[in-house]
């Protein structure tokens, strides 16, 4: 899915990100069909805890491993690999001898503990500059380069899923810059630093990459991959969408027809599995993803508008009766709208009225910022490849 996210999202954006994939601080959820497991942290956009508007995903269940302390790195020496692997092994059912193997080749990384971390205390949030770092020129041309070459694949994602080319368009930019950076990591030395030595200073998160570990693992085996040779970003993410491996199994698809799921080189293969991912998590056909809004002026109202955070629990109705203004175009919405704010570090903040669809993209990263980022790079570039010769 995919993290992850003032990034995907900002002390380095690198990761909007599936990642992930983001793990973001202060973001509301609801019940929805799937834990946004895409959310990840590509090199490109976000990392899991990094956009500046997230909170931390959901606990996975899964035991964890009861050891001593080690030192870092000597997997194929510590007996906390060797039950991880024997776990894993059952769980995936996977060769335990093989299992193990792997694990034995991996290596720490520090600078995949250095990444994880969040952003320093104190750090302002300002949408203009996060802004600047996504919708700019080199994305855009980048964009429009894709759009041409692939707008017959990007139409045909929207037509079976509803969701619009330029959305699809803006989360592989927003992640990727189009496939321009996927990531150096090794993802067996990523997952497993994560797993078995996740740094501390933060909230634990070794269980959720021991899954992902596993998910990578048997997607590998399933794929006929040398998980020693996969690369993707220091959080585990990995191809053009930057999907973590449970999302890859999850919701990543053969769009090209060619018989095997190929994100890491199929562009096709990519739009697809965005476009099945955010409608699994919620996007609706023909609804925008959000609308201007003129907050009321009461502190009361305003703090009861925005106690939801980017999850929509007002009508239409209702954001009015509190004294906000919507523009003539949000009158006839049905559903539920959210207050979010998004900081502009000392200046006055931004306001957006945001929908169901901008819920959904959140699930693919955990962050407001993240989410109107994929939303106006799209239109960006749907523009510029409509108005370019």
């Amino acid at each position: 899915m995919t993290t992850s996210p003032d990034s995907h999202c900002l002390r380095r954006i690198a990761l909007p990100c599936v990642l992930f994939m983001g793990f973001l601080h202060g973001c509301a959820t609801k019940p929805e069909p799937a834990p946004p497991e895409a959310v990840r942290v590509s090199s490109e956009a976000s990392r899991p805890d990094d956009t500046s508007d997230g909170r931390a995903l959901p606990e996975p269940t899964i035991v964890q491993v009861q050891v001593a302390v080690q030192e870092p790195g000597g997997y194929d020496q510590r007996e906390d690999a060797r039950l991880l692997a024997e776990r894993l092994a059952q769980e995936f059912q996977l060769d335990p001898t093989w299992v193990r193997a792997m694990l034995a080749q991996a290596r720490y990384k520090d600078n995949v503990a250095k990444f994880i971390m969040p952003a320093p205390s104190g750090t302002a949030k300002n949408w203009g500059v996060y802004r600047s770092r996504f919708i700019d020129p080199i994305r855009i041309k980048a964009g429009v380069a894709f759009w041409r070459a692939h707008e017959p694949d990007l139409r045909r994602a929207e037509a079976r899923w509803g969701v619009p080319a330029n959305i699809i368009a803006g989360v592989i930019g927003v992640e990727t810059i189009y496939g321009r950076q996927t990531g150096g990591f090794r993802l067996l030395d990523a997952l497993t630093t994560l797993s078995l030595d996740f740094p501390k200073g933060r909230s634990d998160r070794s269980a959720f990459f021991q899954k992902e570990l596993g998910h990578f693992l048997k997607l590998c085996d399933e794929q006929k991959m040398d998980p020693a040779t996969v690369l993707g970003s220091y959080a585990g993410a990995m191809g053009l969408p930057q999907f973590m491996p449970s999302s890859v199994r999850n919701f990543a698809i053969d769009f090209d027809g060619d018989g095997r799921i190929d994100l890491q080189r199929s562009p096709v293969d990519a739009i697809g599995s965005v476009a099945r991912y955010l409608a699994d998590h919620g996007w609706q056909k023909d609804m925008p993803a959000y609308y201007e809004i003129k907050p009321p002026t009461d502190q009361e109202a305003l703090d009861k508008l925005l106690a939801p955070d980017i999850v929509p629990s007002f009508t239409v109705a209702e954001v009015q009766g509190l004294g906000a203004t919507l523009p003539d175009v949000a009158q006839t919405h049905l559903g539920l709208l959210a207050l979010v704010k998004l900081q502009n570090g000392d200046a006055a903040p931004s306001y957006i009225a945001g929908t169901d669809n901008f819920y959904a993209v959140t699930r693919y990263n955990q962050s407001s910022y993240y989410a109107l980022a994929v939303i106006q790079l799209g239109q960006a570039v749907s523009r510029a490849a409509a108005n370019s010769p």
